[in-house]
């Protein structure tokens, strides 16, 4: 077995399991429901391959997630305004968004319209507000790459990690709001109630407490982990709990 993805919260909540022999693998998803229990511990990583649909086409070369034949740069992504592809595309309504992650974390980006909300679940926004919306993705892009002079356009994982036992400082999310005439406000519970910073591990052992973004919450042993599931695309799986030693919170020895 090798897990090959993932999906975060926003869009089920899984990890994407390929399993077979061949040249096209079955993928199977594994629930991340609360409650949960995942008993597997990792071997060899390498290349996660290609996923169609429910098959896998895997690949063995040692580069992870993938290898330089497996990469994908969603072109998107990159644009300023200046349309990356050889024909712009991105002709249907697009929201520009500002982002909170507790404390005090605030972020702008960009989405087409209809998926917004799934958007800011995708990336585990414990708030968010919707600022303005364009005909196009490059009058987005443009008014994203503006506000990101003041606001950050990207939030790496421990910011993220950390937010998962805080709250979202209300003075400085009302001060971040204020240069602009809100269309629509949202407020995000993830189900995830945690009294102190989780520890930061690559494992899939334990009960699962939560998905946020693509963060997996697991209790393991009275300590509680928080696991970004891109760094597990690419490890072969055993069934069977981890026997590897783990860091343990302070907590656990009370």
């Amino acid at each position: 077995m090798q897990l090959v993805g993932y999906e975060p919260s926003g869009r089920g909540s899984a990890l994407l399991v390929s399993d077979g022999d061949g040249d096209r693998r079955q993928v199977t998803r594994q629930s991340l429901e609360a409650g949960d229990r995942l008993s597997y511990s990792l071997g060899d990583r390498h290349c996660a391959g290609v996923l169609e649909d429910d098959d896998h086409r895997p690949c063995d070369r040692p580069e992870t997630p993938y290898c330089d034949y497996h990469t994908s740069t969603w072109v998107c992504a990159r644009c300023t305004g200046t349309c990356l592809k050889d024909e712009m595309d991105c002709y249907e309504d697009h929201a520009v968004y500002i982002a909170a992650f507790a404390p005090n974390t605030f972020k702008v980006g960009v989405t087409r319209t209809r998926r917004l909300e799934t958007r800011l679940r995708e990336q585990g926004a414990d708030r968010a507000a919707h600022v303005h919306t364009v005909s196009n993705g490059r009058l987005a892009r443009e008014i994203e790459a503006e506000i990101a002079d003041r606001l950050v356009d990207r939030v790496r994982t421990g910011p993220k990690v950390a937010a998962l036992a805080s709250e979202v400082d209300t003075d400085g999310w009302v001060r971040a709001l204020e240069p602009f005439d809100v269309i629509e406000r949202f407020a995000f519970d993830y189900g995830i109630d945690l009294e102190s910073r989780p520890v930061r591990e690559t494992l899939a052992t334990g009960t699962v407490v939560g998905v946020k973004g693509r963060l997996l919450v697991l209790e393991n042993g009275g300590t509680t982990y928080a696991v970004d599931m891109r760094d597990l695309v690419g490890y072969d799986l055993e069934d069977g709990e981890t026997d590897r030693s783990l860091q343990s919170s302070l907590g656990s020895f009370g």
